[in-house]
């Protein structure tokens, strides 16, 4: 958090001579202004979302989740999807709560199944993702149904094929102890906000930074030929996506600046980020253990590409 404000104040106090220095330097003043306006118009959704994780880390505990849960698998695996969209938060966070959902019961039981569906579904379904795709789609509206749906659909159906072909000797890891187990609600809740804040700014930084690079460097012929080709197009976007690894509150603003792609490759990175990237899947090593990171993370990958295919196709059409 030092760091944070340090660089804050740095850049504040030489804004008179980053500002001479991109004067007679178009590309580079593209790239400012290209991650300036990533970064601010994602800025405020990141802010709200992190408070909201903050809240749910303090009030909302994992097991009691498990308490709410229908005894059918079925039906508790779409009450867990369902449930994503009405607990905002980063995917940061869904990795751990998941995990102590979880708990320690057999892998096809309901309480698994519907704790991978849950990690899937909040961070790509809640209110905040929903209003900052629209923000940063303002003329395409079908894109916020189309990343609902699409996003919906790769979590429910990891959890029904979690619960037909998941092993239980694939979970490794031990539940970790609740953070701050002692400590007042205010420490609880301020602790969470920061640590996701921090994290996820960071991520966002180096998204909207690869944006900026992405508008200057490559060449009008590579996004030509992209637009072109819709299957390279969907595939580069979803490798993409993985690779960025950003907080899933913020990427549609850096989906929105990639103007010279089609909507149904953009899609499929809005789809793909949530729900696996490299930041996950080292983070679903740490918590649930290699042998299920390394099954779970390319299925998934798998069927949000499929499925984000699929939808963008039934939802977009022929859009551009």
């Amino acid at each position: 958090m030092q760091l944070l404000f340090a660089g804050l104040i740095g850049l504040a106090l030489f804004a008179g001579t980053v500002r001479a220095f991109l004067v007679g330097r178009p590309d580079l003043a593209k790239a400012a202004t290209v991650f300036c306006g990533v970064f601010v118009q994602a800025l405020p959704f990141l802010a709200f979302g992190v408070v909201i994780s903050g809240l749910i880390a303090t009030y909302l505990s994992p097991d009691r989740l498990a308490r709410w849960l229908p005894r059918r698998t079925g039906v508790a695996i779409l009450t867990a999807g369902v449930g994503g969209a009405a607990l905002p938060g980063c995917e940061c966070g869904a990795v751990p709560a998941a995990r102590r959902l979880f708990g320690d019961g057999r892998s096809r039981d309901r309480q698994g199944a519907a704790a991978l569906t849950f990690m899937l579904a909040a961070p790509a379904i809640n209110p905040v993702v929903l209003v900052s795709t629209a923000v940063a789609f303002p003329g395409e509206p079908v894109m916020v149904g189309a990343r609902f749906t699409a996003s919906l659909l790769t979590a429910l159906t990891m959890g029904l094929m979690w619960s037909r072909w998941g092993r239980a000797e694939w979970i490794t890891r031990r539940l970790p102890r609740p953070p701050h187990s002692g400590g007042s609600k205010w420490t609880v809740f301020s602790e969470a906000a920061r640590h996701d804040f921090l994290q996820a700014a960071s991520y966002l930084v180096l998204g909207a930074a690869t944006a900026a690079a992405l508008n200057v460097l490559m060449p009008p012929t590579v996004y030509e030929h992209l637009a072109g080709q819709l299957l390279l197009g969907i595939l580069t976007m979803a490798i993409l996506a993985f690779v960025l690894a950003l907080c899933s509150e913020a990427d549609a603003f850096v989906a929105a600046s990639l103007t010279m792609l089609p909507l149904l490759p953009r899609l499929v990175f809005l789809v793909v980020g949530p729900a696996v990237d490299a930041k996950l899947l080292a983070m679903q090593a740490g918590v649930f253990g290699r042998p299920f990171a390394s099954r779970f993370a390319p299925a998934t990958f798998v069927v949000a590409t499929v499925v984000a295919t699929v939808v963008g196709l039934f939802f977009l059409g022929g859009a551009r």
